[in-house]
């Protein structure tokens, strides 16, 4: 009882600050909706922008209006001019999306009109829709960081402006493909439905021949029903105006000419062709309510002209009833139309998979945009291991890690940087150079916020004001004060909730070393020397000879600090050598090489004595160059589209060379030609391979585009099937040439059979399962039995006319094309011990350690080892969130990370207690939130639809055994605001 008075006065105090009142006269919500006709065709006009978060030009330049001889746009102006007209007529409506400008923009304004937009946000009459920092992309995002984007969006306008800027309706009009997790997302923030614009051409044209438009999304199989139950339409138009009624400064639409007196009076004209509109749209959809988007892409920066033809074709075509029309029209909001067909009480379609592969015509696959600019979709991946780093060591270290004895630090720059780099055009690999350029320097300048504050708290939690030193550069064996110190310290920081440990290589000169962890046990290491293929693509920006191999581990949520001496002052021996490699194992798994192609051969689990054959090659894929008369549709930054099915082979051989390291980690490096090698390794203790692939300059001299592959041939006999993860979270059946909502007539063999992963994929059969977490997301497929592809780099000298208007061809460094560095893991296990293996694994990938150096030795008063729990978490849970909130709250994210059924030890519920969490924080109070923070879990109370009827079983949820004890079911994320007092 004591627990659950704690927790109400916590909420108690909490509502008196988390939203600010609506005012007494707020009809803002379903409430503000205005009537519409039973009896008739209610045509639901909904004005709108869309704001693209970059893509031809940057963030500043979209709101500035900035650059316009790129593409006219001025976000800062629409919203003068939107504010402006909603003013003359309170019937007018607007919705707005993107948070990331309306917030640059509501910063810039008096308080005279930041009290008129309030005014028309309590009215109703402006309405926020989705809310997030941007619209992000669906197939290129982490959950983990749309979470956040959302989160943060959200709660800028719940502290702006209440809850009558709380959104009802989630809008994805232009991202290219749909993804199940968004949709379980977004159901449990509380979203009661969700618009699209882009779907798949034979997709949409069976569901408008079946009315099927409008459909009940179930974006979980192992989440209980409606937890994760979405409503969900396709808009007509994907995001535009029926043709003909575009009346922004931008089109060349005829306006409403309504004098009578004139030649060109063209009243009766339009009303007639937009009723003919009306009827003809009314075909594809259930209900007697329709919608049309009133706007497009940077539109209503002279909103007047939209609203003055909008006032002119609402008045007339309603006129007409008088005269037996059956049409109404009138301003409304999404979240409007979706009151009235949730009023309709009718049944809807159910949907169980995703939208993915989007072709919008038969050789268009935008599968290409999967893997388009892989460096920076690395980049925004570890990116945001460094803010969930940052956030934990905010609320770690307390209040002086934000201002301590290395400056001002904060993590809200990197929350931005991050928000915005969801956008989809940003990680999805879709904008111009130069903005692609300006998503990176965003990160970077995050970063360097974040940096201050990491070093601030380590300073607090250590107790030492030695400065920490990162190093950027470390994938290319680059670290300034590692290759030049003869003693230094590393400080390895863990942001999972649990112990683990990683193998380090830190670039040196030395050939002997002496490594010692934080209770001063000697560490086994190695000096390996430098590859081949790491000399060149560092080209002179260090001067390490040799890396420094060993394994480190660190506690839950903490930190632990290793010793480092060199022994011997001279360049390492070089080991490596070529050889006809036979194998290497460790104590999990054996490789075989083929001696005479000095490729894989095969792979064995040894503790279960299973072996598969395995063969791993690169291949490319010739681009299209729009030569073909018949479909001159060309490979480009969006789409996927080979000029053959047949990839060419690189090298059908691999030169080899072994190095071998005892009782560290055996490597066997490979070279396929000068612009592809790979590392093959086996760390000791792992259950893991590692394949550190080295891509680029991608060669087009010869005037092919090329889109390089990595393909894994076994003998396991998947039969067509294979799996992908949706954004990280859970994994989806895929089959060849097959979509499951309708009859498939396959016109790209290759690319429509791409997919999205976003950290692993596999393949497997009764027995054996061959699982690959990546590093970043990529496409993939499996086009042939036992086979699994992921395509690794893409180079291309054309557009593909999708409106970015340049060939995706990045420079690089030198100008001479882009190198990218990869790693992919791979686990062999039965099918029944797969996900007990690749799901912590794949989270280790997501949030790496953080390592940071310190010149010298530690001082005797150094702490060198912190933990921020009190024990590991149970292995199915995943602590996805820690986060200072405010002075004396933080929020935390619980979530389960196994799915119903893919693990006999984890698929279970899982309880933890929130008081016996932290080390260094009491809990005083807990309150239970919606998923994006921005409801009290308890006032959650979403529109409920009927759906078809299932045969399949539902899965069901295990509940708290008392207040403090929160019992997670699988896939299930839960989201707390905790008072804490610092210990």
């Amino acid at each position: 009882m004591a627990g659950l008075y704690l927790s109400f006065l916590f909420q108690l105090f909490f509502c008196l600050v988390f939203s600010l009142p609506t005012g007494r006269n707020s009809i803002c919500g379903y409430r503000s909706c205005p009537a519409t006709n039973p009896s008739m065709l209610n045509v639901h006009l909904v004005p709108h922008t869309h704001d693209d978060v970059g893509w031809l030009k940057t963030v500043d330049q979209y709101y500035y209006g900035d650059r316009n001889n790129i593409q006219h746009a001025g976000v800062q102006y629409i919203l003068d001019s939107v504010i402006d007209q909603l003013q003359k007529d309170p019937a007018r409506r607007f919705i707005y999306v993107e948070t990331a400008f309306f917030y640059r923009w509501w910063k810039q304004q008096n308080q005279s009109t930041q009290r008129i937009v309030t005014q028309l946000v309590n009215e109703g009459r402006l309405e926020f829709i989705n809310g997030g920092w941007c619209m992000s992309d669906e197939a290129t995002t982490h959950y983990s960081a749309v979470i956040d984007q959302m989160t943060l969006g959200l709660r800028f306008l719940n502290d702006t402006f209440g809850e009558c800027g709380r959104p009802r309706v989630a809008w994805h009009i232009d991202p290219f493909g749909h993804a199940r997790e968004h949709a379980s997302i977004f159901a449990q923030m509380g979203y009661d439905g969700f618009f699209f614009g882009r779907l798949d051409y034979q997709d949409k044209a069976r569901r408008m021949k079946t009315k099927e438009m409008e459909m009940l999304w179930r974006a979980s199989e192992s989440l209980t029903p409606p937890l994760a139950d979405l409503f969900t339409g396709v808009l007509p138009n994907g995001y535009n105006p029926p043709e003909g009624f575009c009346w922004d400064q931008s089109c060349d639409d005829a306006p409403i000419r309504d004098d009578p007196d004139l030649e060109d009076y063209n009243v009766d004209e339009i009303v007639q062709k937009f009723l003919n509109a009306s009827y003809r749209q009314a075909g594809f959809y259930k209900a007697n309510h329709i919608i049309m988007t009133m706007g497009s892409d940077f539109q209503y920066e002279n909103a007047n002209l939209w609203y003055k033809n909008m006032d002119k074709l609402i008045k007339y075509v309603n006129a007409l009833q008088a005269k037996g029309s059956k049409v109404n029209v009138l301003y409304s909001t999404p979240s409007c139309y979706l009151q009235e067909l949730n009023l309709a009480n009718l049944t809807w379609p159910l949907k169980t998979d995703d939208f993915f592969p989007y072709a919008d015509d038969a050789h268009d696959f935008w599968t290409g945009y999967f893997t388009s600019r892989p460096a920076l979709k690395l980049y925004e991946r570890l990116s945001n291991s460094r803010l969930q780093t940052c956030n934990q060591l905010e609320v770690l270290g307390g209040p002086k890690s934000k201002s301590g004895p290395f400056g001002e630090g904060d993590s809200d720059t990197m929350k931005r940087a991050m928000g915005v780099a969801q956008h989809h055009d940003a990680v999805s690999g879709t904008e111009k150079q130069h903005v692609a350029y300006d998503y990176a320097r965003r990160l970077a300048t995050g970063w360097a916020h974040c940096e201050v504050l990491v070093r601030n708290s380590l300073a607090i939690l250590s107790g030492s004001e030695a400065p920490h030193v990162f190093c950027e550069n470390l994938n290319i064996s680059v670290c300034p004060l590692t290759e030049s110190s003869h003693k230094f310290s590393m400080n390895v920081y863990n942001p999972l909730g649990r112990t683990v440990s990683w193998p380090v290589r830190l670039p040196v000169n030395g050939s002997v070393y002496s490594v010692t962890d934080a209770n001063g046990r000697a560490v086994d290491s190695q000096v390996v020397p430098l590859s081949k293929s790491t000399q060149e693509v560092r080209r002179n920006r260090g001067y390490a000879k040799g890396e420094l191999v060993f394994q480190v581990e660190a506690p839950p949520l903490g930190y632990s600090t290793y010793i480092i001496s060199m022994l011997r002052d001279e360049p390492p021996a070089s080991s490596a050598k070529p050889t006809a490699t036979r194998s290497i194992q460790n104590k999990f798994l054996k490789v075989t090489f083929d001696e005479t192609t000095g490729l894989l051969s095969s792979l064995t689990n040894l503790e279960t004595n299973q072996t598969i054959q395995l063969t791993q090659n690169f291949y490319w894929y010739n681009a299209s160059a729009g030569n073909n008369k018949e479909s001159p549709q060309t490979s480009g930054a969006y789409i996927f589209r080979p000029n053959s099915s047949d990839p060419f082979v690189i090298n059908k051989t691999a030169e080899t060379q072994i190095v071998t390291v005892s009782s560290t980690v055996q490597e066997v490096t490979q070279w396929f030609s000068p612009w592809v090698s790979q590392v093959v390794r086996l760390y000791e203790g792992h259950r893991e391979l590692e394949l550190e692939w080295t891509v680029g300059p991608v060669p087009v001299a010869d005037g092919l585009g090329k889109e390089v592959i990595t393909r894994l041939d076994t003998d396991i006999k998947s039969s067509d099937y294979f799996y992908t993860d949706s954004n990280g979270r859970e994994v989806l059946e895929r089959r060849k040439d097959y979509r499951p909502t309708w009859e498939l007539k396959q016109t790209e063999p290759v690319a429509g059979n791409y997919y999205p992963i976003n950290s692993r994929a596999y393949i497997k059969d009764d027995k054996h399962q061959l699982t690959v977490v990546t590093d970043r997301s990529q496409g993939a497929s499996s086009l042939y039995n036992g086979s699994l592809e992921i395509m690794l780099h893409r180079r291309l000298l054309y557009d593909d006319y999708r409106g970015v208007g340049e060939p995706l061809s990045e420079p690089g460094d030198f100008s001479d094309g882009l190198v990218a560095r990869g790693r992919l893991l791979l686990t062999f296990t039965p099918p029944d011990t797969a996900a007990d293996v690749h799901r912590p694994l794949a989270q280790g990938m997501v949030l790496q350690p953080l390592l940071s150096f310190q010149d010298g030795t530690p001082s005797a008063n150094t702490k060198l080892e912190f933990s921020g729990l009190q024990t590991d978490l149970p292995p199915a849970v995943h602590l996805l969130t820690l986060s200072q909130w405010d002075e004396d709250t933080v929020l935390i994210r619980l979530e389960h990370q196994y799915q119903a059924k893919e693990s006999k030890t984890h698929s279970q519920p899982v309880t933890v207690n929130l008081q016996k969490l932290f080390s260094t924080l009491d809990v005083l109070g807990a309150s239970e939130m919606s998923l994006g923070a921005n409801q009290w879990k308890e006032d959650m109370d979403r529109l409920q639809w009927n759906a078809e009827k299932t045969s399949k079983p539902l899965p069901l949820s295990a509940k708290d055994p008392s207040p403090w004890e929160v019992t997670l079911n699988p896939m299930e994320i839960r989201t707390f605001l905790l008072r804490v007092r610092q210990l």
